[in-house]
């Protein structure tokens, strides 16, 4: 489980050129090229890095750039996001299609256009532990809000204890999450998480 308290210690830089769905799979291992594979069948814009290790225990292997996510109907842009792991980037994709714009259509009345992030890679340890945080690795997503087709932005933390129709959203979404993350943090958590979900890959089920 990681936390997201901890003050960022370094950020990988660079430009990286965008790409629309289903980029040219980099000569990468095996592994990597499946994600990514897997990842442009799911109408997702983004961009294959190469491999870097940062020091301190951090890095980013079989990662990518995240710009966007495909829909059933239009694709979602994504703010703010910088290296995550492909794995993760998969996770995420398939829940911002089943899980949020879904539940936003359901309970909102109105489709999913961008999910708003705090970033994903930050080589930093679990708030208060000597442990690698799971962003150092990229494999966690920090997600504050949720804009929608028609103009209103959901944010975790206004919206958490808000009116019935947002409080309701944004319990479904983090038990959706719950189902497709290892870990999952929302504002029941703790007070480091009041204004943010955080979304780690992994094979746990540590939901709260």
């Amino acid at each position: 489980m990681a936390g997201c308290g901890a003050i960022p210690q370094s950020q990988p830089s660079g430009r990286v050129a965008r790409q629309a769905a289903a980029p040219a799979v980099s000569l990468a291992r095996p592994e990597a090229r499946q994600c990514q594979a897997e990842l442009g069948q799911t109408g997702s814009m983004f961009a294959p890095l190469p491999d870097k290790f940062y020091g301190a225990g951090c890095s980013t292997t079989n990662s990518v750039k995240l710009d966007g996510v495909g829909g059933d109907r239009r694709q979602f842009t994504v703010t703010n996001l910088g290296v995550v792991a492909c794995p993760l980037a998969n996770s995420f994709a398939g829940w911002a299609r089943y899980g949020v714009d879904r539940a936003a259509q359901q309970i909102l009345g109105s489709p999913l256009v961008r999910i708003e992030t705090m970033g994903s890679y930050s080589c930093r340890n679990v708030a208060g532990t000597g442990r690698l945080s799971a962003h150092s690795r990229a494999e966690a997503i920090d997600v504050a809000a949720f804009v929608l087709a028609d103009g209103r932005r959901i944010s975790v933390k206004a919206g958490w204890n808000a009116g019935q129709d947002e409080r309701e959203f944004l319990r479904t979404i983090h038990t959706s999450a719950c189902k497709r993350f290892g870990t999952v943090l929302g504002p029941d958590y703790n007070q480091a998480h009041q204004d943010h979900f955080h979304l780690e890959y992994g094979k746990g089920t540590y939901c709260r």
